[in-house]
């Protein structure tokens, strides 16, 4: 009986991942197959990846828009581990009754959609174009600091800080550390693993991001892969095969990150919860 049941749980997760990992090897599959074989939903590995991969580097700037993405993937993601991390740190740490009723509307703050925040944003980034250009629109920095970090980053930050022990910041300031070194030196080097999953998820997001992008970045030179992704399905005829090998690139650098930081993505993601 026992043995029966086991099975059927694991032909059951067999299934579930299967289902999961479906779309990814169909990306896969379509980017090594003309348009027209993914149009009609062949199944089958082709020939044609190197074919696809010519067509798209004369198609648009790939690695322009890849470095691109990078620096605003990377700039985010420190901002928001140091900005976010800061702050949760504190919310947990010296606690007070401001701090609370700030805390929840910074919670409330979650339920704005960014939609109706984008207008707002384009304004004062277009206003702060005359004043500080390196901050105004068409820039890298207007992309990164409306992203840099989210309620939901500071909320992460402050739950696992909840299972940090709080003798070490005592037995800190009894050594005479100030407190940024105790930020520094005792909460940073202990809470690893929570870091590792928030930049997991902070760079996953920038990397992925379009919308606001979309709406900052005006030439095509400073445009991230998202983007000229999107450029190349907007056509009359879009070549499906060359949009998946580009999907598969892009791709790339998320899964390589997940992949290398996965055991402290989990153990962040569990510390968080308890």
């Amino acid at each position: 009986m026992i043995g029966l049941r086991r099975t059927i749980i694991y032909v059951f997760l067999f299934a579930v991942a299967l289902v999961s990992i479906f779309p990814f090897i169909w990306m896969v599959i379509s980017s090594t197959n003309l348009s027209v074989d993914v149009t009609q939903g062949r199944m089958l590995p082709g020939t044609h990846f190197m074919d696809n991969f010519h067509k798209l580097t004369k198609s648009i700037n790939l690695v322009p828009a890849l470095w691109n993405s990078l620096r605003i993937s990377l700039a985010t993601t420190i901002l928001a581990l140091v900005v976010a991390s800061l702050a949760g740190y504190a919310f947990e740490i010296y606690r007070s009754k401001a701090k609370d009723i700030v805390f929840n509307i910074l919670l409330v703050s979650m339920m704005i959609p960014f939609a109706a925040l984008m207008v707002p944003l384009y304004q004062m980034f277009s206003s702060l174009s005359r004043a500080v250009p390196f901050i105004g629109i068409n820039t890298m920095n207007a992309v990164v600091l409306p992203t840099f970090t989210t309620a939901f980053l500071i909320f992460f930050f402050r739950q696992s800080t909840k299972m940090f022990a709080k003798e070490l910041l005592e037995a800190g300031r009894i050594d005479g550390l100030s407190e940024l070194g105790l930020f520094f030196r005792v909460y940073m080097p202990t809470m690893k693993t929570t870091y590792s999953a928030a930049a997991i998820i902070t760079f996953m997001s920038s990397w992925n991001n379009y919308l606001w992008p979309l709406i900052v970045l005006q030439t095509p030179e400073k445009r991230t892969i998202p983007l000229l992704i999107s450029n190349l399905g907007s056509s009359y005829s879009p070549d499906f095969g060359v949009i998946m090998t580009a999907i598969v690139i892009s791709t790339l650098p998320t899964a390589l990150v997940f992949f290398l930081m996965q055991k402290q993505f989990v153990a962040g993601m569990v510390g968080s919860v308890k």
